[in-house]
């Protein structure tokens, strides 16, 4: 993903680690009317059956990472990447310019008619590139243990597979380094809601400031 999002301001972006809770606050952002553009899902849609990206993955790694169905083998693809750097090097080069570019073109055609976009990025800080492409970083946050915790319970891995995946991935501290806004998931799901209007209103403020400056 290192094409910029012209975003004028508009694009907070949303991020926090695996097991975080970002689907649930992006749920909340698209129940106040805000767009929200999920790169997972558009990663998602590249590598299913027909999928932009599927031809690339093919031709670079083979029909053995392609299913039956003809989508990405997910689990081949996660278990290859883990253990070979260069194989996921790779990958990334076929799928973060396609990513960049839908995930642009969704920002655009959101920004056409409505305030602001959520782009919900779960690899946003670790991309390098962040600041191009979000107005502000809205950071999902909870204790590490409690990201290991939910995710072994939602998706069966073992608490070694877990680590894995979170060593992979920015820290806490590094995220919380970067973070405009910190969004507390630690407690139980009501306690979301009141966080995620707050931030609503106050992105409208902003934006409406902004523009009362900008004489518009």
């Amino acid at each position: 993903m290192s094409q910029p999002i012209t975003h004028d301001g508009r694009v907070l972006g949303l991020t926090g680690g695996i097991g975080s809770g970002k689907s649930a606050v992006a749920a909340i952002f698209g129940e106040l009317g805000v767009p929200v553009i999920d790169v997972d899902r558009i990663a998602h849609e590249l590598t299913a059956p027909g999928g932009a990206a599927i031809g690339d993955i093919r031709k670079i790694f083979g029909e053995a990472l392609i299913g039956a169905d003809g989508a990405l083998d997910r689990a081949a693809m996660r278990r290859l990447v883990f253990g070979d750097v260069q194989a996921k090097h790779k990958l990334e080069a076929i799928l973060h310019p396609l990513i960049g570019i839908e995930s642009q073109r969704r920002c655009r055609a959101a920004l056409a008619s409505a305030p602001y976009a959520v782009l919900e990025v779960p690899l946003l800080i670790e991309s390098g590139t962040y600041r191009n492409r979000v107005a502000r970083i809205a950071v999902v946050d909870c204790r590490e243990e409690t990201q290991i915790e939910r995710v072994i319970s939602r998706s069966g891995l073992g608490r070694e597979d877990v680590q894995r995946i979170m060593a992979a991935q920015a820290g806490r501290a590094e995220r919380l380094a970067v973070a405009d806004d910190v969004i507390d998931n630690e407690g139980p799901p009501a306690h979301l809601r009141p966080q995620i209007e707050a931030l609503h209103r106050k992105y409208l403020d902003m934006l409406a400031a902004k523009k009362s400056l900008a004489g518009g």
